[in-house]
């Protein structure tokens, strides 16, 4: 909790269906101290909790996969 008497905030359900780099810059705009870490979605994480740390899970292939 900030001395201004505001709740930090806590979750950014605003950010759901935006590119994982909008969806940072969001996030560090509430929360410039932020340790975002960006996690396909089924990834296995800690369970610790890190009060500075943000986790954004993506699904989304984001370019066309190619061989090579």
């Amino acid at each position: 909790m900030s001395s201004g008497g505001e709740e930090r905030k806590t979750s950014w359900p605003e950010v759901v269906g935006l590119p994982a780099e909008e969806a940072k810059k969001v996030i560090l705009k509430d929360m410039p101290d932020a340790d975002i870490v960006v996690v396909p979605v089924g990834t296995p994480v800690t369970m610790d909790f890190r009060p500075n740390r943000v986790r954004i899970f993506v699904d989304t292939v984001a370019g066309t996969p190619t061989i090579g």
